[in-house]
């Protein structure tokens, strides 16, 4: 029979050395409060495949990029998914979780994304500057991110084989991001200097932007979990998509007053008090 209280298995690094933010923190006051409703133990994430099972639902917080062991978090994903135990956020994510091809994808398909191509064949569909930010299609934390004049495109290895990324290195007036739990947003912050980007205020997002940020939300369809939208506001006023993170995005809850981080702490809790109860009556024979 299961416990009263559901088990989580919390997947968090709390030595990855993030340039701005200190992850550590962040989890720590999370499973604080957390610990209140859950039976949690944390863990590191090359740890989690071998004591998952132990657990009715494993979170992923800040695991830091998984391209520094990705071999363990391929053995963790298969592991999860062959024996049925739930994953917060769950796996199905179609954005960073899945790499950066969402990008290109979006790109192609229309949507508000700053202009994103895979292909030397396909550097014509970029504006034409005077430099443009190149990544690796599977980098994460700006690892691997490049600064290239419009000459350094020519004959890049990344574009031959659509590893890398090529995009326009947008004019911006500061980057907001747009934080979800489930399909509810919870809050916004910005950085007003372009330079600093995890110096960040709380920002009061309008309905158009919203309505931005909720676009992306909807496109990916998780269901459960946290997403941030991450976008930038171009010299016109508009907003561009940067990215989607939906594995494990920081949430910068230091930079909220103490009434929206608690308000966060309330939707995160009931969203996985769901997510734990829904896979454990699916296990009920009917």
């Amino acid at each position: 029979m299961p416990t009263a209280r559901p088990r989580v298995l919390y997947v968090t690094d709390l030595a990855y050395p993030a340039r701005g933010r200190r992850y550590c923190d962040e989890d720590i006051f999370l499973t604080s409060r957390l610990r209140e409703h859950f039976d949690l133990a944390l863990c590191h994430p090359l740890d989690a495949a071998a004591l998952m099972d132990a657990h009715d639902a494993v979170v992923v917080r800040n695991s830091g990029p998984v391209l520094g062991y990705q071999k363990e978090y391929d053995a963790f994903r298969a592991r999860a998914l062959d024996s049925g135990t739930p994953v917060y956020n769950p796996l199905t994510g179609k954005a960073d979780m899945a790499g950066k091809q969402y990008l290109v994808d979006l790109s192609a398909a229309g949507f508000p994304v700053i202009p994103t191509v895979d292909r030397a064949e396909d550097l014509h569909l970029l504006p034409t500057v005077k430099r443009y930010v190149v990544k690796p299609k599977v980098g994460a934390d700006s690892l691997g991110l490049r600064i290239v004049p419009a000459s350094g495109l020519t004959g890049l290895p990344g574009l031959a084989d659509g590893t890398v990324l090529a995009q326009p290195c947008v004019d911006f007036a500061h980057e907001v991001s747009f934080y979800f739990v489930d399909d509810d947003f919870q809050y916004a912050l910005y950085a007003p200097d372009p330079r600093r980007r995890w110096e960040l205020r709380p920002y009061a997002a309008t309905a158009a932007d919203l309505e931005f940020a909720r676009g992306f939300v909807d496109w990916n369809a998780l269901g459960h979990g946290i997403q941030r939208v991450d976008a930038c506001r171009t010299r016109d006023g508009g907003l561009l998509l940067v990215e989607l993170e939906d594995l494990n995005p920081y949430l910068s809850l230091d930079a909220l007053p103490e009434e929206d981080r608690d308000a966060f702490v309330t939707a995160l809790t009931a969203s996985l008090s769901r997510f734990v109860h829904g896979a454990r009556e699916a296990l009920v024979p009917a």
